[in-house]
């Protein structure tokens, strides 16, 4: 039984490259879903033996839509014998040995859908944005309730559950786990290491941006599967709106009400990063720097939060929330 790969991306240059080349190997089917680039993109990925899915861009892109239309075009290729499927972005790298240990895995486990392993960033020194993101990715192994973009599928699975939904413009990637979930299936995480990531943020707006649009898949995926048992990203939505709108608006009161007593409520914002920064398992300042950028996160979350009731509400069609 086969592996495919479906790759996407947009304006990756060389880090598409060396994305392409990781994933090289006989017999093996690379699919790169292209949504618009204005350099040589298309061209490399042809180069380099991929076959290459244009986008329409007069249909809303999301990487939904691509990773969609990339796992459609290898059914075209090599069903039936397709059994699984890597999705990956065009800023990874995947490690060497990955996709054959992955795919052993499920082979021997017929009752896991998804399988991701440790996503490493390629350069966390560089800025602490990097950093953050390495550090958000060191989950433990096994079972696990979603998994992220880049991870391997059971081509059975994933077309019993219908694939991703394309008009999700955020975390398509949990709300796909939670509908495998429901139909009986498992998704697990592998210790073994899985790809390099370049996030190339490098500036604070980019992971504001980026934290926006993690407040708007939390408030969609809570609209979406909110309701019991799941109850689908309903503690990240509620600790975005306690944290990033009524605790502010709880403060400006007791200012009003108390004069600069009031002011002391602020102390609950340093309480909580000590709190989160307790435990193991990495250096000090690294989880001080965690907890911290966790708390300022639940601004930028709490601006995704109103921008999807807006959106709801509306019914303004949501555009990508992007961060590069």
């Amino acid at each position: 039984m086969s592996v495919g790969v479906v790759v996407i991306g947009r304006n990756e240059g060389e880090r598409l490259g060396r994305c392409l080349k990781s994933l090289a190997g006989p017999e093996r089917s690379v699919v790169y879903v292209d949504s618009g680039s204005t350099d040589a993109s298309v061209a490399l990925a042809r180069s380099l033996g991929a076959e290459v899915v244009e986008l329409d861009m007069g249909t809303p892109f999301t990487a939904a839509r691509a990773r969609n239309a990339g796992f459609e075009r290898l059914l075209e290729q090599r069903a039936p014998d397709l059994a699984h499927v890597q999705f990956v972005d065009g800023d990874c790298e995947m490690t060497p040995g990955w996709l054959e240990t992955a795919a052993a895995w499920l082979d021997s486990h017929p009752d896991v859908a998804m399988v991701c392993g440790r996503l490493r960033e390629r350069h966390p020194e560089r800025t602490i944005y990097n950093l953050l993101c390495d550090i958000e990715w060191d989950a433990p192994a096994g079972e696990a309730r979603a998994c992220g973009g880049i991870a391997l599928a059971r081509t059975e699975a994933f077309e019993q559950a219908r694939g991703y939904r394309p008009d999700l413009i955020a975390g398509e990637e949990p709300e796909l786990c939670v509908r495998l979930r429901a139909r009986g299936w498992k998704i697990w995480r592998l210790a073994d290491e899985m790809a390099l990531h370049d996030a190339a943020m490098t500036r604070f707006g980019q992971w504001w941006q980026r934290s926006v649009r993690a407040g708007y898949a939390y408030a969609e995926g809570a609209f979406l599967h909110g309701d019991a048992p799941e109850r689908h990203r309903i503690r990240e939505s509620r600790r975005a709106w306690i944290w990033g709108i009524a605790l502010p608006l709880a403060i400006l009161a007791a200012i009003a009400l108390a004069g600069p007593w009031g002011m002391s409520l602020l102390a609950l914002y340093p309480l909580q990063i000590m709190r989160l920064s307790l435990g193991g398992g990495r250096p000090l300042r690294e989880r001080l720097l965690r907890a911290a950028f966790i708390v300022l996160g639940k601004f930028p979350e709490a601006a995704g939060q109103i921008k999807f009731r807006y959106h709801h509400l509306t019914g303004v069609k949501a555009r990508l929330i992007e961060y590069k």
